[in-house]
């Protein structure tokens, strides 16, 4: 299992497009042009990959005010790899079920309640995790989560989550609400190539808008290599001028098993 672990007041790559990969998962970071007011990131990420046991596990958060937030997260859930690891493991039916449960379980844990109302700002955070041909998610706030297939852009679907505004896990938390609120969803990957991809808010509300629109990610990445893909939007924004920062994580997912299709086919 390969990982990565970061946060932007770690190094904040203003000024500079960074692209890494973790085994087969692409994970491309820019904080903004100092030249139009960046001078910190707040974003954070944890990418693991086991590529034997047929699994991601997937993290994009946005922060605000500071990057204290999303450290708290990523420090929290690095605690928890080897329990991940464990989950992740077992079939896709029980694997998928119980990952839910033990991150709703971290979230709510009332020493990790306690912490989040000691940290400055807070955070859209974005968990996805693939196991096998079926991927899932919860999602707390306005992060994206993309699944790109040419049987979905026929049909013009893109986007797999809505984002949601004044949804954050922090200083102000959703988790400490009487009522959580966030957004949850599972879906069968397609016959053939999907293109899993999840980012900030950066990319979409670039100047110019270059990647507002779904269908222009599609094309991005189904021309040509997710890497080369990420280093050419990623730079687009730059000399786009952008001031907020972008964390892109994305990996190709190719599925034998035939999808469900409609019984009348």
């Amino acid at each position: 299992m390969n990982t990565l672990g970061w946060v932007g007041c770690e190094h904040p790559f203003v000024d500079e497009v960074s692209v890494v990969q973790v085994n087969q998962v692409t994970v491309g970071r820019f904080g903004g042009n100092s030249a139009a007011g960046a001078y910190k990131n707040e974003d954070g990420c944890i990418v693991w990959a086991d590529v034997q046991q047929e699994w991601e596990f997937a993290m994009v958060l946005d922060a605000h005010y500071s990057a204290d937030s999303a450290a708290l997260i990523v420090n929290r859930f690095q605690q928890e790899q080897m329990n991940v690891k464990t989950i992740l493991s077992q079939s896709s039916p029980v694997a998928l079920k119980q990952i839910e449960e033990h991150i709703l379980t971290v979230l709510q844990n009332h020493d990790f309640l306690q912490a989040c109302r000691e940290v400055k700002g807070e955070t859209a955070c974005l968990f996805v995790v693939r196991k096998e041909k079926y991927v899932w998610w919860l999602s707390v706030g306005d992060c994206m989560l993309y699944l790109l297939h040419p049987e979905l852009a026929d049909l013009g679907q893109y986007l797999l989550n809505e984002r949601q505004f004044y949804e954050w896990i922090g200083q102000v938390n959703t988790f400490d609400q009487p009522v959580p609120c966030f957004t949850r969803g599972t879906r069968e990957l397609r016959t053939g190539s999907n293109q899993i991809f999840l980012t900030t808010d950066g990319l979409t509300e670039c100047p110019g808008e270059p990647y507002a629109e779904s269908e222009a990610i599609y094309h991005a990445l189904m021309e040509i290599s997710a890497d080369i893909a990420v280093i050419k939007m990623l730079s687009t924004i730059q000399e786009h001028h952008v001031r907020d920062s972008t964390t892109i994580i994305t990996w190709n997912v190719h599925v034998v098993e035939q999808a469900s299709m409609p019984s009348d086919l």
